[in-house]
């Protein structure tokens, strides 16, 4: 299929080929568990054929493992590379290889991200930095370094995973400063659609409680309460997301921008 330029309308007719990632080079950051939503964006980018470069910050077996799924299982190149997201140069770094080694990026999902261990009171000012640098402008950095190679070809799509968080305040654990970074990354697609409105289009999708694995520690207590305020009455899968991962990085979502979609069961409707 040829790619799209700016906000021209897509060629294609067939739902099939709009949701066609065939040829396209799809990067998706925090992509090293075997059951997070990152791995389960790049599978879900994968299957629709496109060639997917995932990031990983410290499980590098991880992502390899990751890597020889995806080219086993889609019959797609899939390369990993180390990165250290609240690190500018780091970022720069990944775009600039991964072009190298895949001679383009047609979309780029910003799904690296870092949770809180308590409140504004509770936690450290070292513990907000953290999370804040790794969620807010971690997420920025990503946009910085690949945003001037979606102007010079004219075309893009950035995706932000962003949170429900962003539009509430969870109870009862506490954990402000992932709840504002979140809400910054909403308003930061927002943003950065207006302002990159000539040659790329910018989303956030909003998860709720998603079951990765990273809450098992969580008492069964409160994951009731959490599960008792959605009214799906449980938990998402991360392969629930994938459909929308792939929609807005396809020729699909081509007027689409500037949107957030959440996928909570519903927990922000009450």
């Amino acid at each position: 299929m040829t790619a799209q330029t700016g906000n021209a309308v897509p060629k294609a007719e067939k739902l099939s080929d709009l949701f066609s990632l065939k040829g396209k080079v799809v990067v998706v950051t925090g992509a090293s568990g075997p059951r997070g939503m990152g791995i389960e964006a790049a599978r879900g980018c994968a299957e629709m054929g496109a060639n997917v470069a995932i990031t990983y910050a410290s499980r590098k077996e991880g992502a390899e493992k990751n890597v020889a799924e995806l080219e086993k299982e889609y019959g797609v190149k899939a390369k990993c590379y180390k990165l250290q997201i609240d690190d500018y140069s780091d970022c720069q770094r990944l775009v600039s290889d991964v072009i190298k080694d895949f001679g383009k990026i047609d979309a780029f999902i910003a799904n690296a991200g870092a949770t809180a261990n308590g409140g504004l009171l509770d936690d450290s000012k070292e513990e907000w930095d953290r999370v804040v640098q790794t969620d807010l402008s971690g997420t920025a950095y990503c946009a910085k370094a690949v945003g001037p190679h979606f102007k010079e070809r004219g075309t893009g799509s950035f995706v932000i995973t962003a949170s429900m968080s962003g539009h509430i305040a969870n109870y009862p654990q506490e954990q402000t400063s992932y709840n504002v970074a979140k809400a910054g990354c909403i308003h930061m697609a927002r943003s950065l659609a207006n302002e990159w409105r000539g040659f790329a289009r910018v989303n956030s999708i909003s998860p709720g409680y998603i079951d990765t694995g990273l809450s098992d520690f969580i008492d069964q207590k409160t994951q009731d309460l959490w599960n008792s305020m959605i009214p799906l009455n449980r938990p998402g899968n991360a392969k629930e997301l994938k459909g929308a991962y792939v929609y807005l990085v396809s020729d699909a979502s081509s007027y689409t921008t500037g949107a957030d979609i959440v996928i909570d069961g519903g927990y922000t409707c009450r």
